[in-house]
C-alpha cells in the first residue's frame, strides 16, 4: 500500500465518520458540562477524557462491523485456519492479525474500569469479550461480510491485553500524578484512532 493509497483511504473513513462523532461529541460535552456544574460535581479531566473516549470508541466500532469486505475468503469456522494465510511482516498480516488484536485492546481495558473488575473477575472479563467478538462476527455474517472464527481468538487475545493493562495501571495509579495518567490515556486514544482508522480501510 502506497502512501498515496493510504492518504486517499484515511480520508475515505473520515470522510464517513466524522460526522456522528462530530455531533455525539458535542452533544455528550455540552451535556457532561451542564451536569457537573448544575450539580456542583469536581470535574476529573482523564476521567471525563475517558468516558468521551469510550464513547467515541463504540461509534467507531460500529462503523467497522458495518463496513463491506471488499476482499473475503468465505466463513471460517475452523480454528487457526485463516492465521497461517498471512504471511508476517505483510500489510495483511498487520491488518487482519495485529489489528483484531490491537481493536480489542480498549474494550478489555474500558469492561475493567468502568465495572471496576478484580483478578478473580478475569473470567468474567474473557466472557464479556467474547459475548462482544461473537455478536460482531454474526452481525457481520448476516449483513453480508464473513463469519471468522479466527478473529474472535485474535479478539480474545486482544480484549484480555487490555483487561490485564487496566489490572497493572490500577496497581500503579496511585504513585502517578494526574498528569501522568492523562499522557498514557492520549497516546492510547493515539493508537486507538490509528488502529480503528487502519482497520476500516
Amino acid at each position: 500500500m502506497n502512501n498515496t493509497k493510504l492518504f486517499r483511504d484515511i480520508m475515505f473513513v473520515m470522510e464517513t465518520t466524522w460526522p456522528i462523532i462530530a455531533v455525539t461529541t458535542i452533544a455528550l460535552i455540552s451535556l457532561r458540562i451542564t451536569y457537573i456544574i448544575k450539580n456542583k460535581k469536581k470535574f476529573i479531566v482523564y476521567e471525563e477524557l475517558l468516558k468521551l473516549i469510550s464513547i467515541i470508541y463504540i461509534l467507531m466500532f460500529f462503523q467497522i462491523v458495518t463496513y463491506q469486505d471488499v476482499i473475503s475468503y468465505g466463513n471460517n469456522f475452523i480454528p487457526f485456519k485463516e492465521l497461517t494465510r498471512y504471511q508476517i511482516g505483510t500489510s495483511l498480516f498487520y491488518k487482519n492479525i495485529v489489528g483484531n488484536i490491537l481493536l480489542f485492546m480498549p474494550y478489555g481495558f474500558f469492561i475493567g474500569y468502568y465495572l471496576r473488575l478484580e483478578k478473580k473477575d478475569s473470567k468474567l472479563a474473557l466472557g464479556l469479550i467474547l459475548v462482544v467478538s461473537l455478536s460482531i462476527e454474526c452481525v457481520q455474517l448476516l449483513i453480508g461480510r464473513c463469519f471468522d472464527v479466527d478473529d474472535i481468538l485474535l479478539n480474545l487475545l486482544g480484549g484480555m491485553a487490555g483487561y490485564s493493562i487496566y489490572r497493572i495501571l490500577e496497581k500503579v495509579t496511585d504513585k502517578m500524578s494526574k498528569t501522568t495518567i492523562s499522557t498514557i490515556l492520549t497516546s492510547m486514544i493515539i493508537i486507538l484512532i490509528v488502529v480503528l482508522l487502519y482497520m476500516m480501510m
